[in-house]
């Protein structure tokens, strides 16, 4: 099975209170990282934003608000149907306050690729390499 999970989808980046306009995004997942997804944004072959999301607060983020740091997810509902509306707070701005942007997903777009990463990666089978590099320093520390 391939150890990569990839999907391009159009967006909508908001700009201002209620103007949207599309931006493309490429979530990718690695098994060899079980618990991120990558968020990359590009707009006319430029990266807009690259984020790294908790698998796990992606799929919440579907059901419920979820988040109270730099990333915030809900789901709601639009002309479109049902989208996955995703806020990013960056870094501080000159003027004191944070870079800020609003991303709309079609939902069940951001749902496929959940799940095809389910597929390679089962919840709760999720495996790091923590255990081995733990063993790896201790028996380094231990032959000094």
């Amino acid at each position: 099975m391939n150890p990569l999970v990839h999907k391009s989808l159009v967006v909508q980046l908001q700009a201002g209170v209620s103007h949207r306009f599309p931006v493309l995004a490429h979530l990718s997942y690695e098994a060899s990282d079980p618990f991120a997804v990558t968020a990359v944004f590009s707009h006319d072959g430029r990266v807009l934003a690259r984020w790294r999301l908790d698998r796990e607060m992606l799929a919440e983020g579907l059901r419920g608000p979820v988040g109270a740091g730099d990333v915030r997810l809900r789901p709601v509902s639009s002309e479109m149907g049902q989208e996955l509306r995703m806020e990013f707070l960056g870094d501080s701005r000159a003027d004191g306050g944070r870079h800020h942007a609003v991303v709309f997903a079609w939902a069940p777009a951001v749902t496929a690729f959940l799940r095809r990463t389910r597929e390679l990666v089962p919840p709760g089978s999720e495996r790091t390499g923590v255990d081995a590099f733990l063993a790896e320093l201790f028996a380094q520390d231990r032959a000094e």
